[in-house]
């Protein structure tokens, strides 16, 4: 993973705030991180959070950035994410909801692109008032989810190999070996 931690608060307090908080969960919360870094990636040939996706049954999961929603979600109290958000548990619901604990502020705007902000709006009109199984639904149909075994790495290369991709898997190479 190679983003900041004020930004990866940004872009949850982002997700936290442009979603319908209903469907907001932790493994929606996973497949927009997913789509914000790979949409930017065929669009301007690199992702934003620079994590290492993995290959699991619902999908893609950026690992590093999972283990701490993850560790967050079972401590928030000694969470490095306790000030950006908390979890919520609905009866009768298998879902930890998650929930913003500020605003999306001008700061926090502060620490993307151009390019980074239109995307992260993108996935939100995309996939804000969708479910986690629509959004999972989705992921399946992109080719590094396709294109991995349980388990397997993604590669950020294998986006090239979709359709709306407008970047080569050598501008991508390339744009990896630079960061």
């Amino acid at each position: 993973m190679n983003i900041s931690l004020p930004k990866l608060k940004a872009i949850l307090l982002y997700f936290c705030h442009n979603t319908d908080p209903k469907f907001l969960g932790k493994v929606k919360l996973m497949k927009l991180i997913y789509f914000l870094d790979f949409m930017h990636l065929k669009k301007y040939g690199s992702p934003v959070t620079y994590d290492t996706y993995v290959n699991l049954e619902h999908g893609p999961i950026p690992s590093a950035i999972k283990n701490l929603v993850d560790s967050a979600a079972d401590d928030i109290d000694n969470s490095i994410l306790a000030d950006a958000i908390s979890f919520d548990c609905p009866p009768n619901i298998d879902m930890y909801r998650v929930l913003p604990k500020r605003e999306f502020t001008d700061t926090d705007r502060k620490y993307f692109s151009e390019s980074e902000l239109e995307i992260l709006k993108q996935v939100c009109l995309r996939f804000g008032d969708k479910n986690t199984k629509f959004i999972e639904n989705a992921s399946h149909k992109e080719s590094p989810w396709q294109k991995t075994s349980l388990l397997q790495v993604i590669p950020y290369e294998l986006a090239a190999e979709d359709s709306d991709s407008e970047v080569s898997k050598e501008e991508i190479e390339l744009a990896l070996s630079l960061s």
